[in-house]
């Protein structure tokens, strides 16, 4: 008799067991579903930094849905040549639609800095806190469009994110606010197609983005998924691993 029962409670363990295993699967699965009308895909991957064609450190970042939004979070780890190591690690909340909602980054080099910035109705509120420092700086930054494009340095995966941001089905040229929060300079940026480009006996589809001081060239793939980045003036080229 104790061995029945003791078989059919093991039986009953392992139906609950497989129960909270469904449903831890049901719950995670509902987490990562796409919220609707949005303009991003879920990407993943690791980035290698090249100045002047050779590698002088990597990033590693993830673009995932997350509740009603996205959250893309990259760290970048760079050792330039007769230079000092340093990190900076970037968190982004957007809506589905590519307006942010948040942003967070911090960087450790000869001093640990960081900041949160609150994005609402077109203004940028910005919480710096530096290492040494009493207090946090606080600032508002006002922009002309609750759509702000966060471009900070050395975080190449938010370009990924402008890849989508931009208006495929409208193409030429389009003009954004921008953001570099490591920085805490606003600005505005032009952004356009230029048809196919090559790179490493490679064809991709090209998006060039025109700062005040710099161009930038995005190689993507047939789903317009951000595979090479290339800052020509600054010999700088980012390829995907």
């Amino acid at each position: 008799m104790r061995k029945v029962l003791w078989k059919r409670w093991k039986v009953a363990a392992a139906g609950l067991l497989l129960s909270a295993a469904a449903l831890s699967i049901f719950a995670e699965a509902a987490q990562k579903k796409i919220p609707a009308g949005s303009i991003f895909v879920p990407d993943k991957g690791k980035l290698n930094v090249l100045l002047d064609g050779k590698s002088v450190g990597h990033e590693e970042f993830e673009i995932a849905p997350a509740g009603s939004g996205w959250t893309a979070r990259g760290t970048t780890t760079l050792k330039p040549p007769g230079g000092n190591a340093s990190s900076v690690t970037g968190t982004l909340t957007l809506e589905p639609h590519g307006a942010p909602i948040s942003y967070e980054w911090s960087s450790q080099a000869e001093k640990t800095n960081g900041a949160h910035i609150q994005f609402e109705n077109g203004v940028a509120r910005i919480s710096l806190q530096m290492q040494g420092a009493r207090a946090a700086f606080n600032q508002d930054l006002t922009f002309g469009s609750p759509l702000i494009i966060v471009l900070d340095n050395n975080l190449y995966h938010q370009y990924a994110l402008l890849a989508r941001i931009y208006d495929w089905s409208r193409r030429g040229t389009q003009t954004f606010s921008v953001l570099i929060p490591q920085d805490l300079a606003p600005g505005t940026i032009s952004v356009d197609q230029t048809g196919a480009v090559s790179a490493d006996g490679k064809t991709y589809e090209g998006l060039k983005i025109v700062t005040s001081d710099l161009t930038v060239i995005l190689y993507l793939d047939s789903s317009h998924r951000l595979m090479r980045l290339d800052v020509p003036d600054a010999k700088v080229a980012v390829v995907r691993e």
